[in-house]
């Protein structure tokens, strides 16, 4: 039987059971691999009697090495994060990531584009701040820099976007709440910077209204990133009106979450699922310190392995194919719930 024609190096990597990082490193410079991966490689490359395009390769040579990452804030923990996951992988395959802050500023954000314009970089992954974007900045920017979009998505920029199901996130921390106490209220903030956040409301009121239940939606006051100081106020709020229609809270997200424990723990109100608890909190995104929390914060996890790996390996797919894709790829991954012991 013949072997299967390999069109790229992707497909190379993946039929060879290499990683793509890996596989690009050794194209670039063979010595920058260890002799015995080199000489695994070698040995695929005349199995599979595979080629790269070396004039695809020799054009992205044209550009710089570096990689660009902007996100909306980089003092929030779950960016931290999987940037921390996406540069070890740019630097794995050879790249120089430079990473960028908007600081959940608009113009900021312009800046930023403006200066990776001029950088040349060979591809961008970008995090946008979502609603509060300058939408026709962003589309000209990515007519000019291959660029791979994460966590937030903006219809139709960029070449592809890679991200959560927060429909998943929600599903799962409704279902759990309400088959096992109370069902929950949502607690948000009125006028949210997270780009996500408006998706998990919905997907409350529609998960929800799935389960047969009456829905309730907190909103509070409070601008900017500053979230666990604007749930800490919100919390307060309801709290001393003792407006809390139920005995179970969702927050939109961890760092509301944080700030709203605070507010309980202020006000003598015990959270938890021990005997003498007066709420349950739950929340989404895992966010680094949820579980260092007193008791620890039942949430739904981001998969960061998942979307930093597929982000990066979809950036340069996107790079060895001169820029662009024929078609704009999407592709979302489920949450995972993690029941500890606030809910």
């Amino acid at each position: 039987m013949s072997q299967p024609e390999i069109r790229n190096m992707e497909e190379f990597a993946a039929i060879s059971g290499i990683s793509r990082p890996t596989v690009s490193k050794y194209f670039h410079d063979p010595s920058s691999v260890r002799k015995s991966t080199r000489m695994r490689i070698e040995a695929a490359l005349e199995k599979y009697d595979y080629r790269p395009n070396i004039y695809a390769m020799n054009q992205n040579r044209k550009l710089t090495k570096n990689i660009g990452i902007v996100v909306p804030y980089l003092a929030d923990p779950f960016f931290g994060e999987i940037v921390r996951m996406i540069e070890g992988r740019c630097i794995e395959a050879g790249f120089t990531p430079s990473l960028f802050s908007a600081h959940g500023d608009q113009a900021h954000e312009n800046d930023i584009l403006d200066s990776l314009r001029s950088m040349k970089p060979a591809g961008v992954l970008l995090a946008p701040l979502g609603r509060q974007s300058d939408k026709a900045a962003i589309e000209t920017f990515c007519k000019h820099v291959p660029t791979v979009l994460f966590d937030s998505n903006i219809e139709g920029m960029g070449e592809a976007f890679v991200g959560s199901d927060n429909h998943s996130f929600v599903s799962q921390t409704v279902e759990y709440l309400s088959r096992t106490g109370e069902s929950p209220c949502f607690f948000e903030m009125r006028t949210p910077a997270n780009p996500n956040a408006n998706k998990r409301r919905i997907a409350y009121l529609s998960m929800m209204e799935r389960l047969g239940l009456e829905p309730h939606v907190i909103k509070i006051d409070g601008t900017g990133w500053g979230f666990e100081e604007i749930g800490r106020q919100g919390g307060l709020k309801v709290l001393s009106e003792k407006s809390l229609p139920t005995n179970t809270v969702l927050c939109s997200n961890d760092r509301l979450a944080i700030g709203f424990l605070a507010a309980c723990y202020e006000s003598g109100v015990r959270v938890g699922r021990a005997p003498g608890c007066e709420l349950r909190v739950a929340s989404h995104d895992d966010h680094p310190f949820s579980r260092f929390t007193c008791p620890s914060l039942t949430t739904a996890a981001h998969d960061y392995n998942a979307v930093s790996d597929h982000s990066v390996e979809t950036l340069f797919r996107l790079i060895e194919s001169g820029g662009r894709f024929e078609n704009r790829a999407e592709s979302l991954f489920p949450a995972r719930l993690i029941m500890r012991e606030f809910a």
